[in-house]
C-alpha cells in the first residue's frame, strides 16, 4: 500500500503529511510525485508563509519503499537512474520550496526520510524521534546527496558518523550534533512547531523574501545537485552488487 500525501492550508501555514500506516510513511514513485505536486501547490498559493512537513501515525518517514529499491536491483541502468531520480525529486523539491520549511519529526527519519528532514530549513522533534542513515547498514550506498546534506547541516564528522559508520541518533543526540534545532517536551511538539511558524504565517510576503535570501546565501543548492549525481552512480552500483550476492 502506497503512502498518501495530504496538503492542508490554514491561515498562512501549509501542512504536508505523509500517511502510509503499513510502511511507516515510506516513499515510492507515486508518493514522491504527490509530494512534488503538494510543493507546487504551496508555491502557487501566495497566502502561504511557511510549510510543515510531517508524517502520520507516530513516524516521520522510513525512506524509500524497500520494494521500490529491490525492484530496481535487476533493472536496466537507464530505468534505475530515472526511478531513483523520481524518489530524489521529492525531497529536492521540498528543499526548493518558496517558503520557509519545518520538519515536524515523530518517530524515525530513515534514509531518504532523513534526506527529507534535512531538506527543510528547521527540524523540530518529539523526544522519541530518531535519525538513522540506514543505507550502509543494509549494504546500500547513500543517495540523493545524503552525505552532502548531513555535512552542510552538522559538518563532516556528522556525515561520517551517520552516513559511513551507520550511527543512529536519538532526538537529544541529534540536537547536540546540530541536526535538530529543538526537542519538545512530551506532548508539546505541536506547540513548538506552532510557535516557530507563527511570525511567518502572519506575513507570507516577508516569509518568502526571507526564504529567497536564505537559499541564495547559505543553502548550497548547486552543491547538493552535484552530490546527488555523484551518489546516484554509487547507489546504482551498490544495488546491482547487492542483488548479485
Amino acid at each position: 500500500m502506497t503512502t498518501t500525501v495530504t496538503l492542508a492550508v490554514d491561515a498562512g501555514l501549509a501542512r504536508i503529511t505523509l500517511d502510509g500506516p503499513t510502511t511507516r510513511n515510506a516513499l515510492d514513485g507515486a508518493s514522491a510525485q504527490a509530494l512534488v505536486d503538494a510543493c507546487a501547490a504551496v508555491d502557487a498559493d501566495a497566502t502561504v508563509g511557511v510549510a510543515v512537513i510531517t508524517g502520520a501515525g507516530g513516524a516521520f518517514c522510513s525512506g524509500a519503499a524497500r520494494g521500490t529499491l529491490a525492484a530496481l536491483a535487476d533493472a536496466p541502468a537507464d530505468r534505475m537512474y530515472d526511478e531513483l531520480g523520481a524518489v530524489y525529486r521529492a525531497f529536492e523539491r521540498v528543499g526548493r520550496l518558496a517558503v520557509p520549511t519545518i520538519a515536524r519529526i515523530e518517530g524515525a527519519a530513515v534514509g531518504a526520510g532523513l534526506n527529507l528532514a534535512l531538506a527543510t530549513d528547521l527540524r523540530l522533534a518529539a523526544p522519541g524521534a530518531r535519525l538513522i542513515s540506514g543505507f550502509a547498514a543494509i549494504g546500500i550506498h547513500p543517495g540523493g546527496g545524503h552525505l552532502h546534506l548531513l555535512a552542510r547541516t552538522a559538518g563532516r564528522q556528522a556525515a561520517a558518523a551517520l552516513g559511513v559508520f551507520a550511527c543512529p541518533l536519538t532526538a537529544l543526540e541529534a540536537k547536540a550534533a546540530g541536526l535538530i534545532w529543538d526537542v519538545a517536551a512530551d506532548g508539546d511538539l505541536d506547540a513548538l512547531v506552532d510557535a516557530a511558524a507563527a511570525p511567518l504565517r502572519a506575513d507570507p510576503e516577508l516569509a518568502r523574501a526571507l526564504k529567497t535570501s536564505l537559499q541564495l546565501t547559505t543553502s548550497g543548492v548547486d552543491a547538493w545537485s552535484a552530490a546527488t549525481e555523484v551518489e546516484r552512480a554509487r547507489q546504482m552500483w551498490s544495488l546491482t552488487r547487492k542483488a548479485a550476492r
